[in-house]
């Protein structure tokens, strides 16, 4: 795929489309005042300032598209940091398709994905990670992703690097001094110093990395799933975890056949909630299906809800729960409302603790949520805010890179397996991975990766 032609004024749909309130068409480059002057009359003379006029066609001024709130910006004093005219048209598919295809007859060019931030990044509007903070923005489905993505945009992550960036350039500073004036009457850095400072980026490094965890969960969701025999008030539990009804509820036994996933978000990570059909033994050859589903996701659970009526019930569902996963198990007292809570309970470890709740009622349902949030943070802390999280595939390799170089250069320095030039490469390798984090390095392969994942009109 060949690399964008940035000497091109593009235009593009900002917003959504289909249907809608207002669409926003947005044209930038080097010739969008000329572009946007021949379909807009009259012309707004105070930039960033919205001003009412018809768009019409290029060449012919009496073809109004519509009435529209127009604003220019001016370079580099805009989203891209080249010259860039918004048209805020009425939404539809025809009034915005109009207004670009106005602005091509003009002499502008439909916009690749991900374009107009791949300008922004070029003239140094943003850094490549903060780039890749707009598409986690516009993507997230929580709070979590949320914050993290805001983090990341406001560059937290991107000083991080840089920091970590120009420590180890310091360092090769000492391997030059070392290497350039060995006969100098200063003493060279010693062996120790130099160590000192590896050691520290591959904590750093290695601080960044722990975050993935909290990225994947915050981003996907902590898998929690209700488990446990038919007819225990998972379904109804669910609904009323959710807010709604979303699982079929009846009194047969069995109706519950294959996995209902629903994402709900929280604090501090989304959970995804999965009923599942009851665990039993079975000769029918569709609820066998249903249940190896339900022992599937069980097994890959971060939480699981084991449900059930009455004690005796929960203890052996918690028994059956804890033999298929490696999660946190707890103990689910559904039907409080109707069923007594007399059996005193003995094994195993943590059926006694169980939360009793009613669907019906809601009664428990804030003391489950509560066990629940602390049965994910137990496994995978909420990250704190002076970590920024690495939430990318790119980010995670770019930074296991990283280490790899920092790890091999420390064992060459340590030993003196290598003389210092020879050491250094790795060194400059380590440094080398984070500059294409953040884009110091133009590396067009990476850009093209990047900037491909986005929609169009961003």
């Amino acid at each position: 795929m060949t690399p964008f032609q940035r000497d091109d004024t593009i235009v593009a749909l900002a917003t959504a489309p289909g249907r809608g309130a207002i669409a926003v068409v947005r044209l930038s480059g080097p010739r969008a005042v000329e572009i946007a002057r021949r379909v807009c009359t009259p012309w707004p003379q105070e930039a960033r300032v919205a001003t009412l006029a018809p768009v019409h066609s290029p060449d012919a001024p009496e073809q109004v598209i519509d009435h529209g709130l127009v604003t220019r910006f001016e370079a580099p004093h805009s989203y891209t940091g080249e010259d860039t005219v918004e048209f805020a048209v009425h939404g539809g598919a025809l009034v915005s398709a109009l207004v670009v295809a106005a602005c091509v007859g003009a002499g502008a060019r439909p916009a690749l994905a991900g374009e107009f931030t791949e300008r922004a990044v070029l003239h140094g509007k943003m850094d490549l990670v903060q780039a890749e903070a707009v598409a986690d923005l516009i993507d997230a489905r929580s709070r979590a992703a949320h914050r993290a993505a805001v983090r990341q945009l406001d560059g937290a992550l991107s000083r991080r690097l840089s920091a970590m960036r120009d420590a180890l350039l310091q360092v090769d500073a000492l391997l030059a001094y070392e290497m350039d004036f060995p006969e100098e009457d200063e003493a060279p850095p010693t062996r120790a110093r130099v160590l000192a400072a590896c050691d520290e980026a591959i904590v750093q490094v290695g601080r960044l990395l722990a975050t993935l965890p909290a990225a994947a969960l915050g981003r996907d969701g902590a898998l929690v799933v209700l488990a446990g025999p038919p007819n225990a008030g998972k379904s109804s539990l669910m609904n009323a975890l959710v807010g709604e009804s979303r699982v079929l509820v009846s009194e047969i036994p069995g109706t519950t056949r294959d996995a209902v996933e629903v994402l709900v978000d929280d604090t501090p990570y989304p959970l995804r909630l999965v009923d599942t059909a009851g665990l039993r033994s079975s000769n029918d050859t569709l609820e066998r299906l249903g249940i190896e589903v339900s022992e599937r996701y069980v097994a890959q659970a971060h939480v699981v809800l084991a449900c059930a009526a009455d004690d005796a019930s929960l203890v052996r569902t918690v028994e059956v729960v804890r033999a298929l996963t490696a999660g946190a198990v707890v103990a689910v007292r559904t039907k409080r409302d109707l069923v007594a809570t007399s059996y005193e309970m003995s094994a195993p470890e943590g059926a006694r603790s169980a939360v009793a709740v009613s669907a019906t009622t809601g009664e428990g349902l804030d003391a489950l949520h509560a066990a629940i949030r602390a049965a994910v943070t137990a496994r995978i802390a909420a990250p704190d805010d002076a970590t920024p999280i690495v939430t990318r595939a790119r980010h995670e390799a770019g930074l296991r890179r990283a280490e790899e170089e920092l790890r091999a250069f420390r064992q060459a320095w340590a030993h003196g397996a290598l003389p210092a030039p020879v050491a250094g490469t790795h060194l400059r390798a380590a440094v080398t991975a984070l500059e294409e984090l953040i884009g110091a390095v133009d590396v067009e392969d990476v850009l093209e990766r990047v900037f491909r994942t986005f929609c169009v009109g961003k």
